[in-house]
């Protein structure tokens, strides 16, 4: 019956994360034993100061519609986090609530792009920034770096890539496939180059940010000419363990923010009263409270590096952010193994599944088609036998 639905839904790809997720799911309903290290979510329950403070709305009875842009108290806590966090200033016309952090990117898709407006992605990217691109119908412009670059574009690729029509340039760090994360001074090389090209606007999601081992954050609406023509987006998902309770937010120019406000009160109003207000609790406390999940991030990080370089054929950078390590694997292209012809990377990553029993993601959708991306927010023995799998059965 796909006759009967919109070309918008029939061209539209199915999130490669979330797919390779069912798929896993359904072996497992099979009764196979499958290690999930395909989903970029935390594998650490929600700390207990941030539950108290949901429970607390709940006996306060907040049960009624909210803002459509958030509380003004959750407002006020997401201006203070940017001000402590990344030195940026802004006022509650300037700050967006939203249903995760994807709505926060498809609403800001949806209010700049026009059909036929172009988007650099820096590739790379995260699965659903081309789809939510393409819904926009703006145009997915993809600029490559290679496990070489550690995944990072130079400021020299991104002028190459703006034409007339580029609108808008969307990218991640720390990157979610990589883990790579863009230095002060990389960022200011982008300004730079930005500077010439002053109606492009640039939106930056710092989801990991709070997910760093060393080289430390900085977001590009800090440098020099970027705040008025930056969307930071950012959430509490990723570093606060609250990937289900669905809130992200942006800070950006007022003109933004009022046309996502109003793009966003058709769509799904404002987001679920409860978890606002755990949220005001989270943002709230300094980020010392989450640190040990950072650490046995870190830790983690370490282990499966030292494990994927014993294996032949993958070949590995040092991730500086989030929890993923994204191998180039194209070593096996070409090969049959155990009766398995290894064309792309889709094909290794179901490889693995079939053989190893270990869910991992093909970087295709990421538009890296190389490599794999392998999250490590797993257990240290997860970990240490998915690594045991994969390199039995690739021996």
């Amino acid at each position: 019956m796909n006759e009967h639905l919109s070309d918008r839904i029939n061209n539209l790809p199915t999130s490669a994360t979330l797919a390779m997720a069912a798929k896993a799911r359904e072996l497992r309903e099979e009764g196979k034993d499958i290690i999930g290290l395909s989903l970029g979510e935390p594998d650490f329950n929600t700390p207990d100061f941030v539950k108290d403070a949901a429970i607390q709305a709940v006996n306060d009875n907040y049960n009624s519609y909210t803002p459509v842009d958030g509380y003004v108290e959750l407002k006020d806590a997401i201006i203070h986090k940017f001000k402590r966090d990344n030195n940026l200033t802004y006022d509650r016309s300037q700050i967006v609530v939203s249903t995760g952090a994807k709505q926060s990117i498809a609403n800001v898709a949806m209010v700049l792009l026009n059909k036929g407006d172009e988007c650099i992605l820096p590739a790379p990217y995260w699965v659903s920034y081309s789809a939510i691109v393409e819904l926009a119908e703006g145009v997915p412009v993809e600029v490559h770096a290679g496990v070489e670059q550690n995944f990072k574009i130079t400021a020299e690729q991104l002028r190459a890539a703006i034409t007339p029509k580029t609108k808008m340039i969307l990218f991640s760090s720390p990157n979610n496939p990589s883990g790579s994360v863009f230095s002060k001074e990389e960022l200011d090389a982008f300004a730079a180059v930005l500077k010439d090209y002053p109606d492009i606007i640039v939106v930056s999601d710092e989801i990991y940010e709070h997910i760093n081992y060393g080289s430390g954050h900085a977001s590009i609406a800090a440098c020099e000419g970027m705040y008025d023509r930056t969307v930071t987006i950012n959430g509490v998902s990723k570093a606060f363990a609250m990937t289900g309770w669905r809130v992200g937010y942006i800070g950006a120019p007022t003109w933004i923010a009022r046309a996502c406000n109003k793009f966003q009160g058709q769509i799904t109003s404002g987001t679920c009263c409860i978890a606002q207000r755990a949220v005001i609790t989270a943002l709230e406390a300094p980020v010392s409270k989450i640190q040990y999940m950072i650490d046995a991030f870190a830790e983690r990080r370490k282990l499966i590096l030292e494990l994927l370089n014993q294996i032949d054929g993958f070949v590995t950078d040092e991730p500086e952010g989030a929890f993923y390590v994204f191998p180039d694997i194209s070593a096996f292209f070409g090969r049959e193994i155990k009766g398995h012809k290894i064309y792309t990377a889709e094909d290794f990553s179901l490889f693995i599944l079939e053989k190893a029993l270990v869910a991992t993601v093909s970087g295709e959708s990421f538009g890296a088609p190389n490599c794999i991306r392998i999250s490590y927010a797993a257990s240290t023995e997860q970990i240490k036998e998915a690594m045991e799998r994969i390199h039995l059965a690739l021996s």
